[in-house]
């Protein structure tokens, strides 16, 4: 898929792919294979096919700094076994998230109802059809391949089940005793199903921020589906409607935003009066939070929004962006003692870019 692609346009490097047997072989002795690469650029795509990937880096990383490796991997590789060691000081990471608003460009289609649709995986965006039967294609080999191979879970209908309800679902507060029934297993197996959902980067869990306890909802996420497309596939929708736009678009929020600052230390924020804001940032060291409110179109109403009234009173002391697909230049207003910045998502991920999210 995507980062085959990438990693065999790097004409600079040698590249062996570890899904071949003979490449696994070669690789079965690391200080020979790393001898004969000494001093090199080289790509080991797929290398969570290995038997113990992590021994090679580590050997690579110790005794043949000379040598710069980049190394790929699924979606799975952090929650292998085979990762005994955990590389720390000795790796740099790039998550790969969907294609984000510079993919689009260099694909040369900004029509963001295309991307809500079709989703930001390239071969799905790029298909001449609609790739309806691909979703489901992804899916049954997602299970076969990953799930399987280190989960080896059992019931495949009931995770199955539970995977097309989340993404239908997608943006919602998770309550397990809510699934338990339709997939016919405990809450405890739903559990279960949703870490290996979210390690697997499948889904991505927001947890809630609170600081006030008696008021606020403080264990409850809400789960996201990685996708836009299988969003839309899962909830049966091949013409956007415009009640679909909102929920798409913050969607699209949340993965410039983990594909920018390559973090999952995302929250929400509710009250027990229904009073919501979308997502929240905390910066390390500080009490300054930085709140983001998604609108796909914006308005002045915008500004004195019930929630951001009911979030300012107890958090007076926050950056806090509206984020819309509609605008063009950012603007400013005041409300109360807080300046609230309009922006476009582009100028929302600048303007947060030094943020280093760690929730304290």
């Amino acid at each position: 898929m995507g980062k085959t692609f990438l990693c065999q346009s790097l004409s600079h490097a040698e590249y062996f792919d570890c899904e071949l047997p003979r490449t696994r072989r070669m690789l079965e002795d690391p200080e020979g294979f790393l001898d004969s690469v000494k001093g090199k650029q080289i790509i080991l795509d797929e290398i969570h096919r290995l038997s113990n990937p992590s021994e090679l880096l580590k050997i690579a990383a110790d005794y043949y700094p000379t040598t710069q490796i980049l190394a790929t991997g699924s979606s799975t590789l952090g929650a292998s076994a085979k990762f005994k060691d955990t590389l720390t000081g000795r790796k740099r990471e790039l998550w790969l998230t969907p294609m984000n608003l510079y993919d689009l460009n260099d694909f040369s289609n900004t029509d963001l109802s295309y991307r809500f649709l079709r989703g930001g995986l390239p071969p799905f965006f790029m298909s001449p059809k609609f790739p309806e039967r691909d979703f489901q294609e992804w899916t049954d080999a997602y299970w076969a391949k990953d799930i399987q191979e280190l989960f080896r879970l059992e019931r495949h209908y009931s995770f199955q089940k539970f995977f097309e309800l989340l993404m239908a679902q997608s943006g919602g507060i998770f309550e397990a005793t809510r699934f338990s029934k339709i997939c016919e297993v405990s809450r405890t197996t739903i559990s279960n199903y949703l870490k290996v959902l979210e390690v697997t980067f499948v889904v991505h869990l927001i947890r809630p921020f609170s600081t006030h306890r008696g008021t606020e909802i403080v264990s409850a996420p809400k789960v996201y589906g990685f996708d836009t497309g299988f969003v839309c596939y899962h909830r049966g929708i091949n013409a956007l409607r415009l009640e679909d736009y909102g929920l798409l678009w913050e969607h699209i929020v949340l993965n410039e935003i983990q594909a920018e600052l390559q973090t999952r230390d995302i929250y929400y924020w509710r009250d027990k009066r229904g009073h919501e804001i979308d997502f929240i940032l905390k910066e390390r060291g500080t009490n300054t939070l930085t709140i983001i409110e998604c609108k796909w179109k914006s308005s002045k109403d915008d500004i004195t929004d019930r929630n951001l009234k009911a979030f300012l009173k107890r958090y007076p002391k926050s950056n806090v962006f509206i984020v819309s697909s509609d605008v063009k230049k950012t603007y400013h207003k005041k409300f109360d003692t807080t300046y609230i910045s309009v922006v476009s998502l582009p100028t929302l991920i600048e303007m947060i870019k030094p943020i280093t999210t760690v929730f304290i």
